[in-house]
């Protein structure tokens, strides 16, 4: 039995996605876990909202100098792998805990509790209410603490403008047909509010102080193998779902002549296949007593 969270999405079904793109950004999750537990203020509890994988966790878990790293997630085998992932990477003398939880609860507070860093990367933009979702996860933070949240900058983009089949552009249309997606999936979602604010304005609205943002690329070049060619492959097939009712006849039809195994077009084959794309991250400190 899967779970679906309010999104209508079964995350428990896409642990292996979730584990290779953790693959593709774990030295640029490693810096970031070392850079925010580190510094002038002391860091012994960090809670990971959404965390997926536990890609993120477990860079915490390796960074703490000591403490506790709590995993929280609403799809309970996925947790229960994040988990495990997460311990083994964990550093001497700290604990690694799951949570089942769902980020857009109102008791999120009381069976989550508190620590000194709330981190949750790629998740806000799922919930109904982004603002309140925000303010939800503030509440988690200590007073003197950091909410840190992680979300898009640029789409992932993985092929080149001309893929001889179709007209140049492919990918540009895709994304566009993507991008209108995500808006009726967000206009569907029950109890859905907009946010017609950037991250930064959402930080303070949500109470948040010395809110300071940077971006980070995930830069994989042409040609890519193994695990990052199977990503990009993956997309190829999440960018055709929309394609389906977004997109035209010719389109679709250049999609299928890259995903075709059997074909001479097949992208699996092509050696200027690449992935690049654009995270930022988003910090705002909670007022101290």
């Amino acid at each position: 039995m899967h779970h679906h969270s309010h999104d209508n999405i079964d995350w428990d079904t896409r642990l292996r996605q979730l584990r290779d793109e953790d693959g593709l950004t774990a030295p640029q999750m490693r810096r970031i876990a070392e850079t925010l537990v580190s510094g002038p203020d002391t860091c012994h509890s960090v809670i990971d909202v959404g965390s997926g994988a536990g890609g993120a966790a477990a860079a915490f878990a390796a960074a703490l100098p000591g403490g506790t790293v709590t995993l929280v997630d609403s799809a309970p085998e996925l947790l229960a792998e994040a988990e495990r992932h997460a311990t083994e990477h964990a550093a001497r003398g700290v604990e690694v805990r799951g949570v089942r939880a769902d980020a857009a609860d109102e008791e999120l507070g009381a069976a989550v509790g508190s620590a000194d860093l709330v981190f949750s990367s790629l998740v806000v933009h799922h919930l109904p209410d982004q603002l309140a979702g925000l303010r939800r996860l503030a509440e988690l933070v200590r007073p003197g603490g950091k909410l840190v949240i992680v979300e898009s900058g640029l789409w992932a983009h993985v092929l080149p403008w001309d893929v001889g089949v179709g007209e140049p552009g492919l990918e540009e249309r895709l994304l566009a047909a993507r991008y209108s997606w995500f808006r009726r999936m967000r206009a569907e979602m029950p109890g859905t509010v907009r946010l017609p604010v950037g991250w930064s304005t959402a930080l303070r609205q949500a109470g948040l102080g010395d809110v300071e943002s940077w971006s980070y690329l995930v830069d994989w070049p042409a040609p890519v193998t193994g695990p990052v060619r199977d990503i990009v492959l993956r997309r190829l097939e999440w960018l055709r779902e929309a394609a389906v009712e977004e997109c035209s006849a010719d389109d679709l039809a250049a999609l299928d002549q890259l995903l075709d195994e059997q074909g001479p077009h097949y992208a699996g084959r092509r050696d200027d296949l690449y992935y690049l794309a654009a995270h930022s991250v988003f910090v705002g400190r909670k007022p101290a007593l």
